[in-house]
């Protein structure tokens, strides 16, 4: 048989075109070629035509796609017959299914590869709405399924998988839910990443992402999500016995959320302020008094949570610590321990709750910046509602981030009698614009003085030391607004005293007006250079206090003697600040409050602040944390800035010298506010100045080391 390749074969023969030449004519004849194809052809020992000569198949595209197309239709068929069988009470082929979505018991990892997964997933997808209670556990296996870990094909096809599952049984979203607010907890990346041990590994960014994809896809497909999803974040939140590292992971997972759900941000910003105060509470000493104490451990944040690995940061040991911690204070009231292994133990839970509430704060304040630098102007709605209503557009996301916080304020700082540091979030916020500050100063003297009568004494007298703290801290509020807040305080003052002349109060409980004339003159300390009027030509170097100051001559000579129920610290130093300045002298009445009785109009009622509770709560006392101090520094006036040098001190002392020498009791000297108050004759010691701490550092919710200086002016 000739082969039908060959050039002399029947086909090649053709007629000749027809012309006056013929192809042979015009043509050279084509030299013979020889091939590769002979030598093969001709060097095969069987003949094509053999019986034993079989063709391979080529494997195309399509075969490829049929063979796919062939596995998914078995698959499926497995998954109609469980799912059937499942019903009618036959529950092996069922019992198979679950398992090959069950990770291994002790790796954690999935028992079937990712490929075959897949290809299960998409079986599952065509019944889901076939699913009944009865097929739950087939459900919890794939929710409970280590997705996080597995390749990036994997997880895009797990997350269609979800949310077609939640819009064909709503009834799975808690359940699902509830494994992603688990899956941004710390000890959730740590079980990850474990599962995930034989391959690449994954560091708990990329596993708290998924996460988010997750989420941020059910979101868009469930509007109501948030409901559901909130009371989940809050079980999952660490408990403050917990390491740094915990509440770090969790707290940047939940700040994330409320970026692609704004529904949540007042419930988790809420949430973690909560969680800040609890610990805040906790932390009742001084930092001063640590630093000889301090562990050694090395400096806060020396690694980044998210980028962490397993056996790289030393989790295991973080948690048996934690774990040790825990026992020792369940078992410290029954302990046999020595007072020196107490205190010691003492002082590194204080360490502990330091660095943890320094690392909370500090990712707040992280959050509230970002926020801040992506928006070069702030528009603040009219709208006086904690939640505006118009269009989230940049430039209204600060303001209205700003009325969550202080909405937060209200219902949860407030009320917090002893925090040091939270409160220190809004100081801050109301550092970014005039009218946030303004906001928050309206709201504490309406919370201060024109408070309902449901509002409780601790909680009025609390906005007042709010007040006086943070006008006299606040490099921010500036001239115009110290004096606009003075002048209010002022009338309050003396419209109370009118009352009790005329036999009109409510009571004898006189708790706020103390801590109003309390704040008063802390402001006075620190801003008195503020409260003058602009001098005219004529009277330039004489100093003309505002008219409203006045009233603070009657206060402190009325018979509420608030000389003898405020803080001594801060009536001190208003003393010497008031005589230094010419605006009044109180030297005589506090010698006379040493021999006098307590004054009975301090007496309180049931539920008020007590005079002890209004001498220990400045809120905002110099903030000591190191990490988030740095947002606080810029805006954070200290007292070295505003206290009176040591040359004026000393002419100061020469003046009370020569003005104590000369008047009786019956004398009177005139001060600048318009009226007058008694002189006694009695000459006061340096020793009463000795005692009083060593400056406002001593105002403070714990008691400070005393030191003995000659005047009180520190509190770095």
């Amino acid at each position: 048989m000739m082969d039908p390749h060959s050039r002399l074969s029947q086909f090649n023969h053709r007629a000749p075109k027809t012309g006056p030449f013929s192809p042979s004519v015009r043509f050279e004849p084509t030299p013979k070629v020889t091939t590769l194809d002979k030598y093969t052809k001709a060097s095969s020992p069987m003949p094509s035509d053999s019986p034993l000569f079989t063709t391979r198949p080529i494997a195309t595209n399509s075969r490829v796609k049929q063979d796919e197309q062939f596995k998914k239709d078995m698959f499926l068929a497995y998954v109609n017959k469980a799912i059937r069988e499942k019903l009618n009470g036959h529950s092996k082929d069922f019992d198979d299914l679950v398992d090959q979505f069950s990770p291994n018991k002790s790796t954690l990892a999935p028992t079937v590869p990712s490929l075959q997964l897949r290809i299960w997933l998409s079986a599952l997808s065509h019944v889901l709405s076939r699913l009944e209670r009865r097929h739950a556990p087939l459900v919890e296996a794939i929710v409970r399924l280590p997705w996080t870990t597995m390749d990036a094909v994997f997880v895009k096809s797990y997350i269609v998988f979800i949310g077609m599952l939640i819009s064909a049984r709503p009834e799975y979203l808690s359940l699902v839910l509830n494994r992603i607010a688990m899956g941004f907890t710390y000890q959730s990346g740590l079980l990850a990443v474990t599962s995930n041990s034989d391959s690449t590994p994954i560091t708990r960014r990329v596993i708290y992402d998924r996460q988010h994809t997750l989420l941020e896809h059910l979101l868009n497909l469930v509007p109501t999500l948030p409901s559901s999803l909130a009371p989940l974040l809050v079980q999952n939140f660490p408990h403050k016995r917990q390491p740094q590292a915990a509440h770090v992971a969790y707290i940047r997972n939940l700040l994330r959320v409320t970026e692609y759900c704004g529904e949540l941000s007042e419930r988790v910003l809420g949430l973690i302020v909560d969680r800040a105060l609890m610990i805040d509470v906790e932390i009742q000493v001084e930092l001063e008094e640590l630093e000889d104490t301090e562990p050694a451990d090395g400096e806060l944040f020396e690694f980044d949570p998210f980028d962490t690995i397993v056996g790289q940061d030393g989790d295991s040991s973080d948690d048996d610590e934690d774990v040790d911690d825990s026992l020792s204070d369940l078992s410290s009231d029954a302990s046999s321990d020595s007072d020196a292994e107490d205190t010691l133990t003492n002082t590194r839970h204080i360490h502990d709750m330091v660095s943890k509430l320094d690392a909370i704060l500090r990712l707040v304040f992280d959050h509230f910046n970002k926020l801040h630098s992506s928006i070069p102007t702030v528009l603040v709605p009219s709208s006086p509602s904690l939640h505006p209503t118009t269009t989230h557009e940049p430039h209204t996301l600060l303001a209205i981030q700003f009325h969550t916080l202080l909405a937060i304020f209200d219902r949860s700082i407030l009320r917090t009698f002893k925090s040091r540091y939270t409160q220190f979030l809004l100081f801050w916020y109301a550092s970014l614009h005039p009218e946030f500050s303004d906001l928050f100063l309206g709201l504490l003297v309406d919370k201060a003085l024109f408070g309902s009568t449901s509002a409780s004494g601790v909680e009025r007298a609390a906005a007042s030391s709010y007040i006086g703290s943070f006008v006299s801290r606040a490099q921010f509020i500036d001239r115009e607004g110290a004096q606009r807040t003075v002048k209010v305080l002022c009338a309050f003052l003396g419209a109370h005293l009118d009352a009790v002349e005329a036999g009109n109060a409510a009571s004898n409980n006189h708790s706020v007006f103390y801590a109003v004339v309390q704040s008063v003159f802390l402001v006075f300390c620190f801003r008195w250079r503020d409260l003058q009027e602009e001098p005219d030509e004529q009277e330039v170097g004489r100093k003309i206090w505002i008219s409203e100051l006045g009233v603070v001559q009657r206060v402190i000579t009325s018979d509420l003697n608030p000389l003898k129920v405020c803080s001594q610290n801060v009536v001190h130093q208003f003393a010497r600040i008031a005589q230094a300045t010419d605006f009044t002298y109180c030297f005589s009445i506090l010698e006379a409050n040493k021999r006098a009785p307590y004054p009975i109009f301090a007496g309180v009622a049931p539920g008020s602040a007590g005079p002890e509770e209004l001498h220990t709560f400045f809120p905002f006392d110099p903030f000591k944390l190191p990490r988030s101090g740095e947002y606080i520094q810029g805006v954070y006036r200290e007292w070295e800035t505003v206290a009176i040098d040591n040359e004026e001190e000393e002419d100061d002392d020469e003046d009370e010298d020569d003005l104590i020498e000369s008047p009786t009791v019956d004398d009177w000297e005139h001060g600048q506010g318009g009226s007058c108050i008694p002189i006694t004759a009695s000459k006061r010691g340096k020793s009463d100045d000795d005692g009083l701490g060593a400056s406002f550092g001593g105002m403070s919710i714990s008691p400070a080391r005393t030191r003995t200086v000659a005047m009180a002016i520190s509190v770095s």
